[in-house]
C-alpha cells in the first residue's frame, strides 16, 4: 500500500484536543498532520488454532477474542515463525528468520540476551519514531551476559533492545527464578535474602519435585521437577528471593494491571505495548474466580482468564478514548500441547475440544499446528472486518508498521505488506521458511514441503507428531489441511520446484530431527 493512502486513513483518526484554547496555527496544525496510531501486540503462549471461538472452537467460548477477529482481519493462513517460544519471540521482535540465529532456541532461565544490541528491533524502529515503548508479560529471551546476578541490575534486557519499560518475568512460569523484573531489577529483593539460580546443581537442603513430592501441589508428568516454588515443582534451582516470587494466581492479574497502568501513562502520546500473557502454557493456574469455568481443567480455565483478560484491557484502551487510535494484533508464539510437563487433566477433560483445530501436530511439530495460529489485526473505524487467506507471519510486523511510519529501518526476511494487515489486500506472502527445534520446512503457495529428518516421528512425552520422515512430505494444504496425503512420489515436478526454493532460501539447512527441549 503507498504511504499516502495510509496517511490518509490515519488524518480520519485525528486526536480531539483542538477545542477552546489552541491558536489558528495550532488548528491547522491538527488538522493537516495525522496522528501516529498506538500499536499493541497481544501475545498468547502456546494458544492453539481451534482454541478460539472465532476459529471454530464449539468448547470454549472466548467473546474478547472473537470481538477481535469478527471487528478486524481474521487471517486464516497466520503464521508463527516457530513451533515453539523463543525463536517465535525472536522472529516477532527482530524481524528475522530465528533459525539464523543457532542461539536462537528455547533458553535456560540463566541464558544471556539472544538479541544483539545493535540489531534493529520493532521497539527500536518505533522508538526512532517517536513512540514509547513497553513490554509487559512473559519475556524468555535471555538476560544479561550469561549467568546473570539476580541480586544487581540485570543488564543487558529488553530496555537495551529498544523498550522503555520493561515489566516481565525472566523466562517460563514454570522455569526459576521466578521473579518479576521491573527495568532490569528483581521487583521485592530483600538484599538479605540473595537469589541463587542453577541449572545444573541443587542447592544443599532445598527440596526439590522429584525428592520431595509431598510437598508439592501439582503432580510433575516430566521434566518439572527441580525446585519448588508454591507448591509447583519448576525447571531448575533456586534458593532465596523469598519476598520477590510470585504468586502464580495472581499473575493474569498483576501483569493486566501492569498493561492497563501503562496504557494510562502512555495515552497522550503514541506508544507501543508488547502484552505477552503467559497463558494457556504450564503450569496452567487460574485464578480463583476461573477455576472450574470451562469444564476442561486448567488448561480451558486459563483460556477463559486469558480471554477475560483480553476484554479489562480493550476496556481501558475504549475507557482512555484511545481505543480508535489503537492497531491492535493478536495471535499466539506456536501451536497447542496438552500434557506439556505436569499432570492437569488437561488430556482427561479435553471432551470434543480440539486445540489444534483442523490442522496436524501441534507445538514441536513442522506440521501446521506447529505453526499457524491464531492471527488477527484490529483498528476500529479504520480497519473492516473480513476473513483473509493471504499468507502472513509474525515477522512481517516490523517492515509492515516501518513502512506506514516512513521508516527505512527494515529487515530482509520480513515483508512490508500493511495494506495487507489492514485488510485492503489479500495478496500475502508467497514463500515462508517455517522451523520447529532446529528444523524447517517451506511454505510455498498452497504447498507444504518437509525435508526428511531423522528421530522419532512422535515425541511420546507430549503426544505430538514431530514430522520427521525418512522421505519427503509434500502436502496440498488447499485441498487437504489436515495433511494426511504426502504427494511427494505422486508430483515429483512440484517437490523439484519447492525443493529448489527451500535451498535458494534457506540452502543446506537440515538437521538430524532436533531434540525436543522443554518450554
Amino acid at each position: 500500500m503507498k504511504k499516502i493512502t495510509l496517511l490518509s486513513c490515519l488524518s480520519a483518526v485525528i486526536f480531539m484536543l483542538s477545542c477552546g484554547t489552541k491558536t489558528t496555527e495550532q488548528e491547522e496544525t491538527s488538522s493537516t498532520e495525522p496522528t501516529k496510531p498506538n500499536i499493541v501486540v497481544i501475545y498468547l503462549d502456546d494458544l492453539g488454532y481451534g482454541d478460539v471461538s472465532a476459529y471454530g472452537a464449539t468448547e470454549l467460548n472466548t467473546p474478547n477474542m472473537d470481538m477481535l477477529a469478527n471487528g478486524g482481519v481474521r487471517f486464516t493462513n497466520g503464521y508463527a515463525t516457530s513451533a515453539t517460544c523463543t525463536p517465535s519471540r525472536y522472529g516477532l521482535l527482530t524481524g528475522s528468520y530465528p533459525w539464523r540465529n543457532e542461539n536462537a532456541r528455547i533458553l535456560p532461565g540463566t541464558a544471556p540476551l539472544l538479541i544483539s544490541t545493535d540489531q534493529m528491533t520493532l521497539p527500536k524502529m518505533l522508538k526512532e519514531q517517536g513512540y514509547s515503548t513497553g513490554v509487559v508479560g512473559k519475556w524468555h529471551l535471555g538476560l544479561g551476559e550469561g549467568d546473570a546476578d539476580w541480586n544487581e541490575h540485570i543488564s543487558p534486557g529488553p530496555n537495551e533492545v529498544g523498550f522503555d519499560y520493561s515489566y516481565i518475568m525472566a523466562a517460563t512460569q514454570d522455569r526459576v527464578p521466578t521473579v518479576y523484573i521491573e527495568n532490569g531489577d528483581v521487583v521485592n529483593l530483600d538484599p538479605n535474602d540473595p537469589i541463587q539460580v542453577d541449572y545444573k546443581n541443587n542447592f544443599e537442603g532445598e527440596p526439590t519435585g522429584k525428592d520431595n513430592p509431598d510437598q508439592t501441589t501439582m503432580k510433575w508428568h516430566h521434566g518439572h521437577n527441580n525446585s519448588i516454588v508454591n507448591g509447583i515443582p519448576r525447571i531448575g534451582f533456586m534458593k532465596g528471593g523469598e519476598a520477590a516470587k510470585w504468586k502464580d494466581v495472581d499473575m493474569a492479574d498483576h501483569f493486566l494491571t501492569t498493561a492497563k497502568s501503562y496504557v494510562k501513562d502512555h495515552k497522550d502520546s503514541p506508544f507501543f505495548l508488547y502484552y505477552a500473557l503467559q497463558q494457556p502454557h504450564v503450569p496452567r493456574t487460574p485464578h480463583p474466580r476461573f477455576e472450574g469455568k470451562s469444564g476442561m481443567g486448567p488448561r480451558g480455565d486459563v483460556i477463559l482468564e486469558a480471554d477475560w483478560c483480553i476484554g479489562e484491557f480493550i476496556k481501558t484502551l475504549d475507557e482512555e478514548g484511545i481505543l480508535e487510535n489503537t492497531i491492535i494484533v493478536l495471535s499466539s508464539d506456536n501451536g497447542p500441547v496438552l500434557n506439556d510437563g505436569y499432570y492437569d487433566d488437561a488430556v482427561e477433560k479435553l471432551g470434543d475440544h480440539k486445540p489444534a483445530g483442523p490442522l496436524r501436530g501441534g507445538k514441536y511439530s513442522l506440521y501446521e499446528a506447529g505453526t499457524r495460529v491464531p492471527f488477527v489485526t484490529y483498528w476500529k473505524g479504520t480497519i473492516q472486518p473480513t476473513v483473509s487467506d493471504a499468507m502472513v507471519c509474525q515477522m512481517d510486523l516490523l517492515n509492515s508498521f516501518a513502512d506506514m511510519l516512513g521508516s527505512t529501518n527494515m529487515t530482509t526476511d520480513g515483508q512490508a505488506m500493511m495494506d495487507v494487515f489492514l485488510g485492503e489486500s489479500k495478496q500475502g506472502r508467497e514463500n515462508l521458511v517455517l522451523e520447529a527445534t532446529s528444523r524447517t520446512a517451506l511454505r510455498s503457495g498452497d504447498w507444504m514441503m518437509i525435508p526428511p529428518y531423522k528421530g522419532a516421528a512422535i515425541n511420546k512425552s507430549v503426544n505430538i507428531e514431530l514430522g520427521n520422515d525418512e522421505d519427503y512430505q509434500l502436502f496440498n494444504l488447499k485441498e487437504d489441511l489436515g495433511q494426511q496425503t504426502n504427494l511427494a512420489k505422486t508430483n515429483p515436478e512440484k517437490l523439484k520446484e519447492l525443493k529448489a526454493t527451500y535451498e535458494s532460501l534457506v540452502g543446506d539447512l537440515k538437521s538430524e530431527g532436533g531434540d525436543l527441549e522443554l518450554k
